[in-house]
């Protein structure tokens, strides 16, 4: 009897050691298609009214030394802190107004001139920022009034 590799039945051994490539296989499509879903779409850019009406309220905060404003103006900036859209300067200006807007023992100019500052920044800082078209650097000088020599020129 001939005890060679080729008079044994290798199929056994071959499917035993093709199984975890074919279960590999059988997981790529439950892998592949999470890549291919649509990520979410982020929240829309919080309204400038929003911003107008929390600035109101920590100004009232800082005039008023009194819990309801102070309050109301640490629970509108919290949740602004983490839209995913405003930026980090916005984000500055909304924790300076959480931190601030504190009720305190004496109502002192040192008490609110951070909360006014950072109340007065609020809507300055945390507006949409529009994309800026950019002129075509090929584009033929405007006919009519001084056409000044473009120093990209000869």
């Amino acid at each position: 009897m001939d005890r060679s590799p080729r008079a044994s039945s290798p199929a056994p051994r071959r499917l035993g050691a093709a199984l975890p490539h074919l279960a590999l296989l059988a997981s790529l499509p439950l892998v592949g298609a999470a890549p291919l879903r649509a990520a979410p779409e982020p929240p829309p850019f919080p309204p400038s009214s929003e911003f107008r009406s929390l600035q109101l309220i920590t100004l009232a905060c800082s005039r008023e030394n009194t819990a309801e404003p102070c309050d109301k103006a640490r629970s509108l900036a919290n949740p602004l802190l983490d839209h995913p859209r405003l930026p980090a300067s916005c984000k500055d200006v909304l924790w300076t107004i959480r931190q601030r807007s504190v009720v305190a023992a004496s109502n002192s100019f040192e008490r609110r001139e951070p909360i006014d500052r950072a109340a007065r920044r609020l809507t300055a800082v945390c507006r949409l920022q529009l994309p800026v078209a950019k002129p075509a650097e090929n584009a033929a000088p405007r006919q009519g009034g001084i056409n000044l020599i473009n120093p990209n020129q000869n």
